[in-house]
C-alpha cells in the first residue's frame, strides 16, 4: 500500500490549503483514515480522522473548527481542508489509518508564515 500525501506549501497566516492523500494498492472500505503531523524533534501527532464507511469525523482540539477532513471513496482519497492557518500548524503532514498500520509515505510540508 502506498499513501501519497500532497497539497502542502508555503502560505501566510490566515490562508487555506487542501491536502490530499491518495491510497494505492488497497481500497479502504472500512475503518478510519487519519491525518497526522510532525515537526522536528517532536512525535508525529494526530490531527484528524474520518470513518471511511459512514463519514464520522474527529479532530484534535488544536484544529477543531478550522480543519475539515473528508473522503472520496471512489477515488480512494482522503482530504484535509485547512482554513485559518496559523504558524503553529507548520509541520510535515502525513496520512495513514488511524491505527498507523500502513507504511508511512513521505508526507507533505506545510509552512505557515506569520
Amino acid at each position: 500500500v502506498q499513501l501519497q500525501a500532497s497539497g502542502g506549501g508555503l502560505v501566510q497566516a490566515g490562508d487555506s490549503l487542501r491536502l490530499s492523500c491518495a491510497a494505492s494498492g488497497r481500497t479502504f472500505s472500512s475503518g478510519y483514515m487519519a491525518w497526522f503531523r510532525q515537526t522536528p524533534g517532536k512525535e508525529r501527532g494526530f490531527v484528524s480522522a474520518i470513518r471511511v464507511n459512514g463519514g464520522h469525523t474527529y479532530y484534535a482540539d488544536s484544529v477543531k473548527g478550522r480543519f475539515t477532513i473528508s473522503r472520496d471513496s471512489a477515488k480512494n482519497t482522503v482530504y484535509l481542508q485547512m482554513n485559518s492557518l496559523k504558524p503553529e500548524d507548520t509541520a510535515v503532514y502525513y496520512c495513514n489509518t488511524y491505527w498507523r498500520d500502513e507504511v508511512w509515505g513521505q508526507g507533505t510540508q506545510v509552512t505557515v508564515s506569520s
